[in-house]
């Protein structure tokens, strides 16, 4: 390159260098999620509708509420959402996976692709075969974990009082037995699907949708079944009037 050249050459890099660095694009700040849809909100409530009377469905079977099924060895192998199976009209999926393995074992990981529609997510992403839908599992809930029997009987609160399967924060696999360990003291969060609001169906098999700033107060005695005290529904609960209507 002859001299001018170089000049030149120099001369350029310099004014690039010389340039303000131009950031990457970023998020807006005033970017954020399209507000959940009416048709949204009515699936959501449907769904835990049909989860909710499922259960009703097995009690009145098998004397007891859904749980984990147990593997040979005694331990948790599948998730109460398979156990329901035959009650949301997934018999046939429910008769070819092995009950007494695992979730993911090498027969029944070759089947979980097959999540019923009811467990998908309605807003919102997750992976294949994540659902929101989940249980507080726990002493004195409606759930026991370790495959103890819980009745209706049980819930001494009563049932429209008594949070049974709601929309938790974060997404599990359908078939895994996996839910929201309750402890007593530490609430687990929830309304992953609708921005910290959540539905859930209620022992009775009432379905309600809560407000995000839902008081913990509230919320411990809405998942204890037995601890006695009175709850106001109405100041924890989205007003009817100002559901979305389709």
């Amino acid at each position: 390159m002859s001299r001018l050249g170089w000049c030149v050459a120099t001369v350029f890099l310099g004014l690039v260098l010389a340039l303000p660095a131009v950031p990457a694009p970023g998020p807006k700040k005033d970017d954020k999620p399209e507000p959940p849809t009416p048709a949204q909100l009515k699936k959501a409530t449907n769904n835990l509708k049909q989860i909710g009377l499922a259960f009703h469905n097995y009690h009145d079977t098998f004397g007891f509420l859904p749980t984990n099924l147990k593997t040979k060895d005694g331990k948790p192998g599948l998730s109460w959402r398979v156990a329901i199976l035959p009650f949301i009209e997934e018999d046939n999926l429910y008769k070819q996976l092995k009950l007494d393995e695992p979730w993911d074992s090498e027969h029944n990981k070759k089947l979980l692709e097959r999540m019923p529609k009811l467990y998908a997510p309605v807003r919102g992403k997750a992976d294949p075969g994540m659902t929101y839908y989940q249980t507080f599992a726990g002493k004195r809930t409606m759930f026991d974990p370790n495959g103890g029997q819980v009745g209706l009987a049980d819930v001494t609160d009563g049932l429209s009082n008594t949070l049974m399967v709601v929309e938790a924060a974060k997404p599990v696999h359908w078939a895994r037995p996996d839910d929201l360990t309750y402890n007593g003291e530490n609430l687990p969060k929830l309304g992953g699907m609708f921005d910290g609001q959540f539905h859930a169906v209620m022992g009775d098999g009432s379905v309600y949708r809560f407000k995000k700033d839902i008081a913990p107060v509230t919320l411990h005695r809405l998942i204890d079944r037995a601890d006695g005290n009175v709850i106001d529904l109405d100041g924890a609960r989205v007003a009817p009037e100002k559901e979305e209507r389709p």
